[in-house]
């Protein structure tokens, strides 16, 4: 799947992934490839990412989450 993690300031990431683990307001939870579209807020926490490159983590504060059509995108703070 295609991942963009974006903040005001700049974009953090732009590839593809295979799997992430969010942290979400209720808890940690996955996105797999093709995933159902959905939207869903995020907390302060760590993103894990499997990329091509292996496994990467991004330090967020918060934001928001889109899944649709194979695409994440996560306007970070």
């Amino acid at each position: 799947m295609r991942l963009e993690i974006l903040t005001p300031e700049k974009e953090i990431y732009l590839g593809e992934a295979s799997l992430l683990l969010l942290p979400g307001l209720d808890g940690l939870f996955a996105i797999l490839d093709r995933h159902a579209p959905m939207i869903a807020a995020l907390t302060k926490g760590k993103i894990k990412a499997e990329t091509p490159s292996g496994i990467q983590y991004f330090e967020i504060n918060g934001g928001v989450l889109e899944v649709q059509h194979n695409k994440v995108l996560i306007l970070a703070e």
